[in-house]
């Protein structure tokens, strides 16, 4: 499996070797010196790749880097991350995110929307499903959330967050195991609403490149049935935990835990926990596997040898099951290493390119992935 940004690596260095008549440019993107000044930070990227069942794909990526305070040195950095492509079949992406500080790290505001209509890779509920059942789906996709943290303690944060989904799917091939299987909930799509709070405790160092301190995120969120019919309602209980030890000015090792659990009356499989994706469980396919619950943890060691450039190494297992079939049994095997240049030295920006393996199925050819994003992946 190719990333559908793989690409996007050769993009960097491109722009970085057109800019060399460019003097100022040239010293922002090479130079090992920080930026004192703590101005705002924007990259612009080109996106470009191509999938059997979405012809050529290209576009745009952009990333704006800022402080609320350039005054205050404890505050966290601020993004605004956009996404825009389109492919040679009529399939569309747009995603805006914003993630943001404010002074003295007193409030973070989180929020995005995002359409989608895209095909993907179908292959069933559970931990076990087969390579020879995939099944082209188009699915397209509208979802606008918000978040907002509020700090009640030198460490903690409150918060509450409201987002609203909605879905649509077509089997590309009807006959396949997505219009023919007993056990999916939800094949024509819904809507659902998420209403939820959130208990957060942080004493990282840095948001964007954290080399000591812990982060602890528990959220819990309530979907009513405001939309009648077959609609979902239950809910959507994540916890995330991630851990940073620095052992010299080069080396850190990171250790992130990630338990997902949708409790309801048949929940529908497009709101299930998806196994894999550039972020965690690195080499599978995301939606590969996916269930009611999800289990996965991951540790990774950074040596980052220079100013701008840096390397990892990764290792980590997980799983997804039915409620009541937790097995230790189950969980699957990640491993991988990537290439990390850092193209913002005071915030300590990256990107990334991971090359991540998993598990090898009987018929199957071990699953991989090459990914290749904007920031670490924890």
């Amino acid at each position: 499996m190719l990333n559908k940004y793989a690409l996007l690596i050769f993009m960097i260095f491109i722009l970085c070797e057109s800019s060399f008549a460019q003097k100022k440019l040239l010293e922002k993107l090479v130079s090992a010196k920080k930026d004192t000044t703590r101005s705002g930070s924007f990259l612009p990227l080109p996106v470009f790749g191509y999938a059997q069942e979405t012809g050529f794909e290209f576009g745009a990526l952009s990333l704006y880097s800022f402080y609320t305070d350039k005054a205050d040195p404890l505050i966290r950095s601020s993004s605004i991350t956009g996404l825009a492509t389109f492919t040679t079949k009529n399939q569309s992406n747009f995603q805006l995110k914003a993630d943001v500080w404010a002074p003295q790290n007193k409030y973070h505001y989180i929020g995005e929307i995002r359409y989608k209509s895209f095909p993907f890779n179908f292959y069933g509920i559970g931990n076990n499903t087969l390579q020879a059942d995939e099944d082209v789906i188009i699915q397209k996709k509208f979802r606008l959330n918000t978040e907002i943290e509020k700090q009640m303690g030198k460490i903690s944060y409150t918060g509450l967050n409201i987002s609203f989904e909605d879905y649509q799917f077509e089997d590309k091939e009807v006959g396949g195991i997505f219009s023919t299987s007993s056990f999916i909930n939800g094949r024509n799509g819904g809507k659902v609403v998420f209403i939820g709070l959130s208990q957060i405790i942080d004493s990282r160092n840095s948001n964007t490149y954290t080399i000591r301190g812990t982060y602890l995120k528990l959220n819990y969120s309530y979907a009513p049935n405001f939309f009648g019919n077959d609609s979902f309602e239950g809910s959507f209980t994540k916890l995330d935990f991630r851990t940073f030890k620095s052992f010299n000015n080069t080396t850190v090792l990171g250790i992130n835990a990630n338990y997902q659990t949708l409790q309801g009356n048949n929940p529908p499989f497009y709101l299930m926990p998806q196994l894999g994706n550039d972020q965690m469980m690195r080499g599978y396919y995301s939606g590969r596997y996916r269930d009611e619950n999800l289990l996965a943890l991951q540790t990774e060691i950074r040596y980052r040898f220079n100013p701008r450039l840096g390397i990892v190494g990764f290792l980590g297992g997980g799983m997804v099951y039915s409620s009541g079939a937790f097995n230790l049994h189950n969980i699957k095997p990640s491993y991988g290493g990537g290439f990390r240049y850092f193209f913002d030295i005071e915030r300590g920006l990256s990107v990334r390119i991971d090359y991540g393996l998993g598990e090898k199925r009987s018929n199957e050819k071990r699953q991989s992935g090459v990914y290749v994003s904007l920031g670490e992946a924890f």
